[in-house]
């Protein structure tokens, strides 16, 4: 088999368990699975990969790339708050449809290594986290932000409540949210903002 040909098949075995991946999931996907999608023999997938784990690990980073290039970038041109709500609606709809390929991986610490070996996939390679932590750091730089804030335990709190979210639908096996009440957001933001704190 020639290099080009090569790359090409592995390239449809990621394609294919993606795609898999994307319409039921990580749990029970066996190589037999992804080979029939792919249209070629189970044997094949040893040909491209070390083992099923590192081509499931690859799929899983395409899955979760795909999903966030197709909710785009929200548009940060408002205010502090509206800026930060436009962050958390966004996480929250990345979180609904991305995490439910997670699930079927709890019991499987190789794949999950050697998915946080590979790049971060989302916001061009920052992650949820460091984007927000970023665009809190150019708000401070305007003075929109107080300096002595701890920006990493902000963002924490917001992409935590994302997961806080949807995880508890994914292992109660209850059908997810198609969106979360935007009250939900306005009263996240709105907290972290004013703090609990008595002035």
């Amino acid at each position: 088999m020639t290099p080009r040909r090569t790359a090409a098949v592995r390239e449809d075995l990621i394609t294919s368990a993606q795609r898999l991946i994307s319409t039921r999931g990580t749990a029970g996907l066996t190589v037999r699975d992804i080979a029939r999608e792919a249209g070629v023999a189970a044997g094949a997938l040893y040909n491209h990969f070390s083992d099923k784990e590192e081509l499931l690990a690859l799929a899983l980073h395409a899955h979760v790339s795909a999903v966030d290039r197709s909710h785009g970038s929200p548009t940060l041109d408002g205010t502090l708050a509206e800026n930060l709500k436009a962050l958390v609606t966004h996480a929250l709809a990345v979180h609904i449809v991305m995490l439910p390929a997670f699930v079927g991986l709890v019991g499987s610490p190789e794949v999950m290594a050697r998915f946080d070996a590979l790049p971060n996939p989302l916001v061009a390679g920052l992650g949820l986290r460091a984007a927000v932590v970023g665009y809190l750091e150019r708000e401070r730089a305007r003075g929109e932000v107080a300096v002595g804030v701890d920006l990493e335990i902000v963002a924490t709190l917001l992409i935590g409540a994302c997961h806080e979210l949807v995880m508890p639908h994914l292992y109660r096996n209850a059908p997810l949210p198609e969106s979360v009440d935007p009250s939900f957001v306005d009263r996240l933001v709105s907290t972290v903002l004013d703090g609990i704190v008595p002035r």
